[in-house]
């Protein structure tokens, strides 16, 4: 099938399209945390490696190069983002929740703003690991890199965001008792 779509078979390239979509979007929506980027963020893949297949050299790499080319494509998006980034903030409610969901909520939140935080590298890197649950080795090749250098953007970017959340949580406990 690859092979037939690098030499410009438009319903083999479509047929892989279709059986990536689902686990490329997924990767770009949780580096992107955006539907609406994810989808872009895949368009430009799709676009890209339909331009660049008959460059593959390894058609048993086509999965590891369709993440390559999503991930340098949510680069692109969170850079015209960060130009283009207008910070809307929800309203708060009157009565603030309570117990457990309030906790699970605000863990959420915390999470995000730390993971947000991170470069694309070490997003990609994060999410590849622990929501398509790769190994350091397979990740490595799914984006051409050492595995020295993914174990190390991997390290880096748990510090980060340990980081991040101990400063939300000093943050927290700051606000709370000047409350």
């Amino acid at each position: 099938m690859v092979e037939r779509a690098r030499n410009g078979d438009g319903d083999a390239f479509n047929a892989i399209a279709v059986e990536l979509s689902d686990r490329l979007f997924g990767v770009a929506h949780r580096i992107l945390r955006d539907f609406d980027s994810a989808s872009d963020a895949l368009q430009v893949a799709l676009l890209r490696m339909w331009r660049d297949l008959p460059g593959l050299r390894d058609p048993d790499l086509i999965e590891g190069w369709a993440y390559r080319v999503l991930i340098n494509a949510c680069k692109d998006e969170l850079r015209s983002a960060r130009r283009l980034r207008v910070e809307v903030r929800p309203m708060l409610m009157d009565a603030p929740a309570t117990g457990d969901a309030a906790n699970s909520f605000a863990d959420r939140e915390s999470l995000e703003r730390a993971f947000k935080k991170l470069p694309a590298d070490q997003r990609a890197v994060i999410v590849l690991q622990y929501f398509r649950q790769l190994t350091l080795a397979e990740i490595a090749v799914a984006l051409g890199l050492p595995v020295g250098t993914v174990r190390s953007r991997a390290h880096y970017a748990k510090q980060a965001m340990r980081a991040a959340l101990e400063a939300d949580a000093r943050t927290t406990t700051r606000m709370e008792r000047s409350a």
